[in-house]
């Protein structure tokens, strides 16, 4: 018998995609603020100097550090899980 969820039971949670050069998966960041993370990386991205950043994550990431140089793109994503 297939399990059934109900509307209240399905949330929604945001995460910052980062992906890096020469990799073929992104990293999966996820924030207490996604938007200003998203516009830090830009403004990294942006700058002709390569800086190192690090953050502490909430998800299964719980810290992450790369050289914002090595950064291809950025995006953010939206996803819905059973909660």
């Amino acid at each position: 018998m297939a399990q059934q969820f109900n509307a209240q039971n399905i949330k929604k949670r945001t995460s910052v995609l980062v992906f890096l050069k020469g990799s073929t998966a992104p990293l999966v960041l996820y924030v207490e603020n996604p938007e200003e993370l998203y516009a830090e990386l830009k403004q990294a991205i942006k700058s002709p100097t390569a800086v190192l950043i690090e953050k502490e994550t909430q998800g299964p990431l719980k810290k992450v550090c790369f050289i914002s140089n090595q950064v291809a793109s950025i995006a953010i994503q939206e996803e819905q899980f059973v909660g």
